[in-house]
């Protein structure tokens, strides 16, 4: 007779019950990360059911090497379930994934941002879509191989920073609400290195445990983010002016998609004293706008579409005393965030940053622990 939810003991994920009548869905990418997760979830006596998404052509993306969720990975995925004994299934969300993720990143870039898609993605198609299917399918909670912490604090679920710092992947999931955080699990975040998970896969057996990580965004896998946009956007290869800031011509271009904010090489410009770099891409006039390094630094950050994960409402105080991370790349910075609405604020960097351009995120993190409080997004040309 089992215990009554009053005096059982949780188990591993947060439930009352036994591991057997707990089912989670596993978000498998193919990858040795999902795949841990969901052979670990397995092995410790979970309901698992794997859940692999098909986000774009699969014709093409055979041909895509380390490409996430290419044909290559739906097979790997496949092959976990089959080594453990779950059942996995693949969504086509083809359609949703271009609306949702491929054409903003197209316009974005265009506009002159620079985009980071992998956070719109989670956003709005894993742990939107995804998510929901999960509930549909009568699961208790969906984990996926994530690097970052979820805490239940006073409040309710928190979000914290991985233990290895190196694999912290934060930055990308600033967007997590607070009521998906209270369904989703990330079991490998308190691991302190990856050597640890391809451990874990090797000790389960997995044919993926060797398989290398992928560096690129899963629908650009050779970095080559023009031609992507090209292709999406035939007229984005509009040439035009390379100006300085005072608006001089000192050369031309064949599309702004062939630059980005902070650029030095490449411009074609050379024969000039001083080093010269991208401070601004002007989509409309089709003008790539360069200027000393100087011109890079930025102290002051608009943010909008803000994701507040903090204990009390964002507009309680009129100040908050916070570190920041503008890029992915760079670790967080002491800042000031300044309220303008529930989802609108201004950043004050208190050292200057450079490089920083509309379209990445600006997230936002405790400077006394491993909490995220969240982040927006930086817009409006900085």
């Amino acid at each position: 007779m089992p215990l009554d939810n009053k005096s059982q003991a949780l188990n591993s994920l947060g439930f009352a019950k036994t591991p057997s009548e707990t089912r989670v869905v596993v978000a498998m990418s193919g990858g040795v990360d999902s795949s841990v997760v969901a052979a670990q979830l397995a092995e410790e006596g979970y309901d698992v059911v794997g859940i692999t998404l098909q986000l774009y052509d699969h014709g093409a993306a055979l041909a895509k090497k380390g490409a996430c969720c290419a044909g290559r990975d739906i097979h790997d995925a496949r092959r976990v379930a089959e080594e453990m004994g779950f059942p996995h299934y693949v969504l086509d969300y083809e359609n949703v994934f271009r609306d949702a993720v491929i054409d903003e990143f197209a316009e974005s870039y265009l506009g002159g941002a620079t985009p980071v898609p992998c956070i719109r993605c989670n956003e709005r198609v894993k742990f939107k879509d995804l998510l929901e299917t999960a509930k549909d399918l009568e699961a208790d909670c969906m984990a996926t191989g994530h690097y970052i912490q979820r805490m239940v604090g006073d409040t309710g679920p928190e979000l914290h920073s991985a233990v290895d710092a190196g694999r912290d992947q934060s930055y990308f999931l600033f967007s997590t609400t607070a009521e998906q955080l209270s369904y989703l699990r990330f079991p490998l975040g308190h691991l302190s290195s990856k050597a640890e998970t391809r451990a874990l896969a090797s000790k389960y057996g997995l044919s993926v445990a060797d398989k290398p990580d992928s560096q690129d965004i899963c629908f650009v896998p050779d970095g080559n983010y023009a031609a992507v946009i090209e292709k999406l956007r035939p007229e984005a290869a509009s040439p035009g002016d390379i100006v300085d800031m005072d608006g001089n011509v000192l050369g031309g271009h064949n599309g702004v998609i062939h630059y980005t904010i902070g650029q030095r090489r490449g411009l074609g410009i050379g024969g000039l004293e001083d080093p010269l770099y991208v401070i601004k891409l002007d989509a409309d006039s089709h003008q790539v706008v360069v200027g000393p390094k100087e011109a890079l630094s930025t102290r002051i950050i608009p943010v909008r579409e803000i994701n507040w994960l903090g204990d009390t409402p964002f507009e309680s105080k009129p100040e908050w005393h916070v570190a920041v991370k503008v890029r992915s790349t760079r670790p967080p910075r002491d800042a000031i965030i300044r309220p303008i609405s529930a989802t609108e604020a201004e950043v004050e960097l208190l050292v200057p940053e450079e490089g920083v351009s509309p379209g990445q995120a600006c997230v936002f993190y405790d400077t006394d622990s491993s909490r995220i409080f969240g982040g927006g997004w930086i817009w409006r040309g900085c």
